[in-house]
């Protein structure tokens, strides 16, 4: 197949919608020819290449951050890549579009579609559709529920990865129609070069938790900071990896609790430097307000990791409370700590928990993800020619 995947992120911009599609587009490049339409800022070229992927970045001019979008970027992405579109035809045909988040991509991966007559897969990611932690979150904004209905109504298939997500799109905007769960998949961790908690500053007798992801409102990491507070354990320490507009909040929450010298900011690292957190932590914890699905939470399992969350979201598909760790009430902070307070006492639980969860993420790893979709583009294309030709 010839693939165009449509999505306003691509690493290194973005969080993790544009991690987990860059990862589907990598593994369906080893069989399929495939091209991503996506932002250009930060200085990152026109067009690059990546691990057989071809990247075309349209200039959206106001981005600032590598990690955060702001709605001028997110705007600007709809003229400048429907443009960037109607010129990639000129360079070679496609069979299907892929197109990530509603908001902002939907618009163009619809128009690309309609004008190159092929078939538009529409993957929501959940944030797209519902985020409880922003005032202008589109399930807010009556004038804008009413056109993403018609894209989620127009999409010749409709993806959610979590059933969250898809209960959104009945729920909330009101769209009822055939859907497809395909769970996200993340690349199998690789081996690294193990590093020592004292690389890290923390003693090697510490009980160490780790969190992973932008410091941003919907992450509420503060609260993070107040578990470890109200846990009353010493040796606790919290491993924070990710940087964003919250660090400063969260790096005053720890000093006024007195907690500096146990919270460690390591901000945005390389791929290599997050898994040796990972390999260094007893386990993850997230106070996340939603997540679509939580692909942060698949990797603290294929690390061992018991996971520590709130129960709302995509998350809830795959973590079952006192399985894989803990799911604790939305901001049930009393919970929350008592559930790390829980684990830190009790290492045979950790264990138990720890080898469960290498078992489980084995249906999550981006082979699995890759074949779902391969699956469904076929399916959607053979769809879309028999409609084309009046066949019922």
């Amino acid at each position: 197949m010839r693939i165009l995947f449509c999505n306003y992120e691509y690493p290194p911009l973005g969080g993790g919608g544009g991690v987990v599609m860059a990862a589907l587009a990598r593994e369906l490049a080893r069989r399929h020819t495939v091209t991503v339409l996506t932002s250009r800022a930060m200085g990152l070229p026109a067009e690059s290449f990546d691990a057989g992927v071809r990247v075309v970045r349209a200039p959206v001019f106001f981005r600032r951050e590598l990690a955060v979008a702001n709605v001028a970027s997110m705007l600007a992405y709809v003229p400048m890549a429907a443009l960037r579109g109607l010129r990639l035809r000129r360079s070679g045909e496609f069979d299907v579009i892929n197109t990530h988040f509603v908001v902002p991509s939907g618009p163009v991966g619809d128009l690309l579609g309609r004008l190159y007559r092929i078939p538009n897969v529409l993957s929501v990611h959940g944030g797209d559709l519902y985020d409880p932690s922003k005032r202008i979150s589109p399930h807010r904004i009556a004038w804008l529920r009413r056109p993403i209905a018609y894209l989620l109504r127009r999409a010749d298939a409709l993806v959610g990865q979590s059933r969250n997500t898809l209960q959104n799109v009945e729920q909330i905007y009101g769209v009822e129609r055939d859907t497809k769960l395909i769970p996200l998949g993340i690349d199998r961790p690789p081996q690294v070069a193990a590093a020592s908690r004292a690389d890290f500053g923390i003693p090697e007798d510490a009980f160490v938790m780790v969190t992973v992801g932008r410091l941003v409102a919907r992450k509420a990491t503060v609260r993070l900071v107040e578990a470890l507070a109200a846990a009353q354990r010493p040796n606790a320490h919290l491993l924070i990896v990710g940087d964003g507009p919250d660090t400063d909040a969260v790096r005053r929450a720890a000093a006024d609790a007195g907690l500096t010298g146990r919270v460690h900011l390591l901000g945005n690292v390389t791929d290599t430097r997050k898994y040796q957190a990972l390999g260094a932590a007893d386990i993850f914890v997230s106070a996340t307000q939603h997540e679509g699905f939580g692909l942060v939470f698949l990797e603290a399992m294929a690390y061992g990791l018991p996971v520590v969350c709130y129960d709302h979201g995509g998350q809830t598909d795959f973590l079952v409370d006192g399985e894989t760790g803990h799911l604790v009430r939305l901001n049930d902070l009393d919970r929350l700590t008592r559930s790390i307070v829980n684990l830190h006492d009790d290492a045979a639980v950790r264990a138990a928990m720890s080898e469960n969860n290498r078992r489980r993420v084995e249906d999550y790893f981006i082979d699995t993800c890759a074949n779902r979709h391969e699956a469904l583009f076929q399916e959607t294309i053979v769809k879309f020619a028999a409609g084309r030709r009046g066949v019922h």
